[in-house]
């Protein structure tokens, strides 16, 4: 019998320790928001593949489509030959990205390599160099996209040097005592103290930081970034790996604040759990790739565009930005406990849409992040069969991320096992288990 223990061992023995691991199981079926891993135990899923299956694990019609493809074709290389399921993708979403202008898409595997290009493309288009990225932000492991990234460990330790001409600012999160203005502050001084604006390509922001804690950003610090970018010939790129197709409430988070970027980058819930990403811009900022200059052997498979196209389907039929917001209603429940005596280690829960977070502190008073309970929560939620990821610059966060398709029974099942499972961990981290 095929157990958790005994493929542990053999991940051991095949996979470098760097790549890292959350739990010590192994899932064996998936079905909606539901898993089942190799020993038949069941688990909801409140991770979604890291905002990956916002449709749902296997969802009907994202099958379908894919095994239609299967019969037809299943790898081709685009750029040598052809085929209509890639122009169709990239057309929904030159019409769906934010933005009264024309724009052009082109397709890629993952959001690395969407952020990558992404750099590459504001270089070719204003012939500048620099690049401006916040505190705290996550944009991906290649090389560009880990310079980008505002977190050290463990995304940058030990693989410099790194790309030059990256700069970082303070993102602005009110609840550590940085304000918008001081962000904006900052970014002003560094425009009179470090680099000059005329060298800035582009500035990346993610709507919602992710990895880095779940922080909006507030609406006003994206409608001035937009201001600062239009007077000094910046490009404005939208991050929206993580918060797009439908998870805030909005098909993409710039759309809460009325913003359209010159560049935005998606991937995860693209795909509906198949590898696609892409990078949609202004149609002349794009046409100033030259020849040749953005491509990928695999990018735009067949199966993982017939998945895309399935997935953007789901998201209007299903009203998915609805039920994204009435997950997100439903998960307030966090503030009633936050607002309890019970849980007192509760710090603040915020969120948009169906992404939300609760960060947890030592004492609300100094709110030192409590790292050690958050690892507790999430492993004692696993034994209760409930999926949970954290984030967070101090590992401090649960994040909630379920798929937009959970039946609620199951959501609420789930906010029930996260209830007792914080209750359990308090009294285990408490205990100094």
């Amino acid at each position: 019998m095929s157990t958790n223990a005994a493929f542990t061992a053999r991940r051991a023995a095949a996979i470098p320790a760097g790549l890292s691991k959350h739990l010590d199981v192994y899932i064996e079926k998936a079905e909606n928001a539901e898993l089942w891993d190799v020993e038949g135990k069941r688990y909801i899923d409140f991770a979604a593949g890291i905002a990956v299956n916002n449709t749902g694990h296997r969802h009907p019609k994202v099958v379908e489509r894919v095994r239609n493809q299967l019969d037809k074709v299943t790898h081709t290389s685009f750029q040598t030959t052809p085929y209509i399921d890639y122009v169709a993708v990239c057309e929904k979403l030159n019409d769906l990205v934010p933005g009264d202008f024309p724009k052009k898409t082109f397709l890629v595997s993952t959001g690395a390599e969407a952020i990558e290009n992404a750099a590459k493309i504001a270089r070719a288009a204003t012939g500048r160099s620099a690049f401006v990225a916040f505190s705290g932000a996550f944009h991906g492991r290649t090389l560009m996209a880990m310079t980008l990234t505002g977190k050290t460990a463990p995304y940058k330790a030990g693989f410099g040097p790194l790309v030059p001409d990256v700069f970082h600012l303070p993102f602005p999160i009110p609840y550590h005592g940085i304000s918008e203005q001081e962000s904006l502050t900052a970014l002003d001084r560094f425009f009179r103290s470090e680099v000059d604006p005329t060298r800035v390509a582009g500035i990346f922001v993610e709507p919602v930081q992710g990895e880095g804690g779940f922080y909006p950003a507030p609406a006003t610090f994206l409608r001035t970034l937009r201001e600062i970018c239009d007077k000094h010939g910046i490009l404005l790129i939208a991050d929206e790996i993580q918060t797009g197709f439908a998870r805030t409430g909005k098909m993409f988070a710039m759309e809460h604040a009325g913003v359209a970027a010159d560049i935005v980058t998606m991937a995860k819930g693209l795909g509906g759990g198949f590898p696609i990403a892409a990078v949609t811009g202004r149609a002349d900022i794009m046409d100033k790739i030259p020849m040749g200059g953005v491509g990928s052997t695999f990018a735009g498979n067949p199966l993982s565009c017939a998945a895309s196209l399935a997935v953007m389907e789901i998201i209007e039929e299903e009203k998915l930005i609805d039920r994204a917001n009435e997950v997100g209603s439903r998960l307030k429940v966090f503030e009633d406990w936050q607002e309890g005596n019970e849980f007192a280690c509760i710090g603040e829960v915020r969120g948009l849409g169906a992404m939300v977070a609760i960060e947890f502190v030592r004492d609300r008073e100094t709110r030192q992040p409590w790292p050690e309970l958050v690892k507790a929560i999430t492993h004692t939620a696993a034994e209760k069969g409930l999926l949970l990821l954290s984030c967070g610059v101090h590992g401090n966060v649960v994040r909630v991320l379920t798929p937009l398709t959970i039946p609620f029974e199951h959501l609420d099942e789930g906010v029930a096992i996260l209830k007792d499972s914080l209750r359990a961990a308090l009294e285990k981290v408490e205990a100094g288990q």
